[in-house]
């Protein structure tokens, strides 16, 4: 089992109904695969660098999980497929990563509590 961040954005024409089945889609297919989550955040909506498909904005969302490397691909082919996504990229995390991650979550918790 890999440890794995995907961050993907979603049109931002979307409704907030059609943003949760969307993520629910795609957090289905990481579950369905023998993937266990380990953090998912919605970051909403942000301004993008530079237009994609004419847009300025985008819902950014983040997903960190383990799966088995053969689970990517069927993830990747969905968000391929899928006219809501704008641009998405999975990454395999080293123990450094994983490490900054966690700090990452602890540091965000720790400031949600205060």
């Amino acid at each position: 089992m890999n440890h794995y961040e995907t961050v993907f954005i979603l049109n931002p024409v979307l409704s907030e109904e059609q943003i949760k089945e969307a993520v629910k889609k795609f957090a289905t297919i990481i579950t369905d695969k023998g993937g266990k989550f380990v953090n998912q955040e919605d970051w909403g909506l942000k301004k993008l660098a530079y237009p994609i498909q004419n847009k300025k904005s985008g819902f950014y969302h983040l997903f960190e999980y383990t799966v088995d490397g053969a689970a990517i691909n069927p993830l990747e082919v969905e968000f391929r497929r899928d006219e809501r996504v704008m641009r998405y990229l999975t990454v395999r995390l080293d123990k450094h990563a994983i490490a900054w991650a966690d700090k990452r979550v602890k540091k965000i918790k720790a400031n949600a509590k205060a």
